[in-house]
């Protein structure tokens, strides 16, 4: 029973922190974007006289989904319609069960894992779960029964297909390197050093395969300069006959994937809750909690197994932070493609070269003999 309480309360705080996150996500992007662009920003939404910033924006935004009429065209599948949005949603937000947020704390004889569901293959069920994101997207066009549509959730489903193979493929090159699938030894993999002083993050160690997976997953999300399936200027999007709060759950979607992407990013290739130097021993018994930095230039110090989770947790969500920054600067600053352009890059440029990486990590690890 304390077992299940645990994942209970390790369900409703990372659900919490996310649906919040993506909330503020949507005020930090009109910021960002404004200081781009040399503007002020949002800053019109007030309480009492109060605006902080703008951040009651969102509230505002939050507040206007709710209340607008919710309409479904003539002729529309309606079942078909509400479920589109609801898949998206949901599959966005339980692909986060499985990404490892901390290393283990101890509490008393308590072991908690920081992860909401400890799947042994929990790479295999985040890719899952994204993908079936996919049908949100084709079902929100068909059953629209709108032509325009139609053809934007055809042309969505057909890049996000075809991006999630170089997605899928620039993995392998980590699972090989790192021998698992197991999201949290994956990063416990990562905390060992090369020559005392560099961390042995995915991103060393595959820097080719972190480049294909960062394009090919904001293609994935449908961002900018990705963001064909709903750009103004080209055909109408696929959410086109959405109002009220379903087409805030795609809006909430497309913050939710990117967030997740960047958490991705965070554990793959930059060690997720790893800080450089904190090295955590015995925690493999589940008995002790022994943990330290240990520099460079040969001076240690011990650190408390709450302190060292909680840096782990610091750690872990500054990276998120800082990927979730560089996303919306590449939003703000790149032009928009053609869509021929766009699958030019994903069949032509990113397929091959995540290929060619997984063959040339295979070579070099024959070669070598040994895993890092």
């Amino acid at each position: 029973m304390i077992e299940v309480l645990i994942k209970f309360a390790l369900a409703g705080i990372v659900f919490f922190v996310v649906l919040n996150f993506a909330g503020f996500y949507t005020w930090v992007e009109r910021k960002q974007s404004a200081l781009i662009q040399d503007r002020i920003g949002a800053n019109r939404a007030d309480i009492f006289g109060f605006r902080f910033l703008g951040l009651f924006h969102g509230l505002a935004d939050m507040v206007k989904m709710f209340t607008k009429e919710d309409i479904v065209p003539a002729g529309a599948d309606r079942v078909l319609h509400t479920l589109a949005p609801l898949f998206s949603v949901s599959f966005a937000l339980a692909a986060f069960a499985a990404i490892p947020f901390g290393d283990r704390l101890i509490v008393g004889d308590t072991v908690i894992e920081l992860q909401v569901a400890k799947v042994d293959a929990a790479l295999l069920y985040v890719f899952a779960m994204l993908s079936l994101g996919v049908y949100g997207v084709i079902l929100a066009g068909f059953a629209s029964r709108n032509n325009f549509a139609i053809l934007g959730g055809l042309r969505a489903t057909a890049q996000m297909i075809s991006y999630e193979i170089a997605l899928g493929i620039s993995i392998i090159g980590v699972i090989m390197v790192y021998e698992t699938m197991d999201l949290a030894e994956l990063v416990r993999a990562q905390g060992r050093l090369v020559g005392g002083w560099l961390p042995l993050w995915g991103i060393v160690t595959q820097p080719v395969a972190f480049i294909v997976f960062v394009t090919a997953a904001l293609a994935e999300t449908k961002r900018v300069p990705f963001d064909l399936p709903e750009a103004e200027s080209e055909i109408v999007g696929y959410f086109v006959e959405y109002s009220g709060m379903k087409f805030g759950m795609f809006f909430l979607t497309d913050f939710l994937e990117t967030i997740m992407v960047a958490c991705l990013a965070t554990t793959l290739f930059c060690g997720g809750w790893q800080v450089p130097f904190l090295v955590a021993e015995g925690l493999d018994a589940g008995v002790s909690a022994q943990a330290a930095f240990h520099f460079p230039w040969g001076a240690t110090l011990p650190v408390s197994n709450p302190v060292y989770v909680l840096l782990g947790v610091a750690s872990f969500s500054i990276k998120v932070l800082i990927f979730c920054f560089v996303f919306m600067q590449l939003r703000w600053t790149l032009p928009r493609f053609r869509y021929d352009q766009l699958m030019s890059l994903g069949w032509k440029g990113l397929f091959p070269i995540a290929v060619i990486n997984v063959v040339v990590t295979a070579v070099a690890l024959v070669f070598v003999g040994e895993r890092p």
